[in-house]
């Protein structure tokens, strides 16, 4: 091999153990962003930056929030899905934004398995219905009461159309034979800021963003969606208690990446997150916010993901929700 040869298969060696190097095996080199499709404050940002930190701690590079509100999920979520399958770029899966809202819409805007991979789901958060502390409504029934009374002229807010707590409202009218009218927001956030002012009559929320507004006597909680009463509300029933059992389940919220993410990097993911989520300050972080942790495996988040989309369209048929 002459001089020039040599240099060339050396700088082609070289080249290639530098690629090696900064493949999956080094990954992550660089902090990573997680994409949350809500606004600042509802449960789904509340989650993703607890386990933005303590994944963060795991992986040795920050992971870093970013909020994309809009369309019940679909703003965000159609932006993650378009972002590099590097490893590098991360969005909150949740029930609202990967199972309801793609069901609500004629043309939606992403599909939730196509164009996503799933990595793990986090928590299990039971859903909750409040009103101002200064409403005169005490318990469901007085808004149902009050509903059947008036038809359309109570509201309830939501984090936009489309999203789970949309659906909520859909669903308590449909269960109850009531008609009550939605306001959607970009995110819950909004939406309880305007309740505590007395411009919304309801919403239906998630106890990870309501929890610390129940507990400081700014908000109301008339029902639970959780098998049994939560510790921290003894006083309020469930919904099933309450007469409204087909409100009575928990929502999912879950970690994604971009589609075709490359294997070993899912893999590195995944056990990150089982790590993390065994960490005893953000299991009793969870916890103090009424929920779950749930640990899932990709192959396990999957199938979660499937079976609520598919639960969620006979639903959405069922009560003859017209799709937006």
């Amino acid at each position: 091999m002459n001089q020039r040869n040599a240099a060339a298969a050396l700088a082609l060696c070289a080249a290639a153990s530098l690629a090696q190097a900064s493949g999956p095996q080094a990954y992550p080199e660089r902090p990573l962003r997680l994409i949350v499709p809500y606004a600042v404050g509802g449960a789904t940002d509340v989650i993703a930056r607890v386990a933005a930190r303590y994944l963060g701690e795991t992986m040795g590079q920050p992971v870093v929030v970013e909020n994309r509100p809009g369309a019940g999920g679909s703003t965000g979520s159609a932006y993650a899905a378009k972002q590099p399958a590097d490893g590098y770029t991360l969005v909150m899966m949740v029930e609202s934004s990967h199972a309801v809202n793609p069901n609500v819409y004629a043309r939606p805007a992403y599909d939730p398995l196509r164009d996503f991979t799933p990595i793990t789901n986090i928590a299990n958060v039971p859903g909750v219905m409040v009103v101002s502390a200064g409403s005169a409504y005490k318990s469901a029934r007085d808004v149902i009461d009050a509903a059947r009374a008036a038809p359309g002229r109570l509201n309830y807010g939501s984090s936009g159309n489309g999203g789970l707590s949309h659906l909520s409202g859909a669903l308590f009218g449909s269960t109850t034979g009531t008609s009550i009218t939605h306001v959607p927001y970009k995110g819950l956030g909004p939406a309880l800021n305007d309740l505590m002012a007395g411009q919304l009559d309801v919403v239906f929320d998630n106890m990870p963003s309501s929890g610390a507004l129940i507990a400081g006597g700014q908000l109301r909680a008339l029902a639970v969606s959780s098998p049994a009463r939560l510790p921290a509300l003894p006083g309020v029933p469930t919904y099933a208690e309450a007469g409204l059992r087909p409100m009575n389940d928990m929502s999912w919220y879950g970690l994604g990446a971009p589609a075709r993410l490359d294997p070993a990097i899912l893999a590195r993911l995944s056990e990150a997150m089982r790590k993390t989520l065994q960490k005893p300050e953000l299991v009793r972080t969870i916890e103090q916010q009424g929920a779950v942790v749930d640990f899932q495996d990709p192959a396990q988040f999957r199938q979660t993901v499937e079976r609520s989309h598919r639960d969620w369209a006979r639903l959405i048929r069922d009560i003859g929700f017209e799709k937006l």
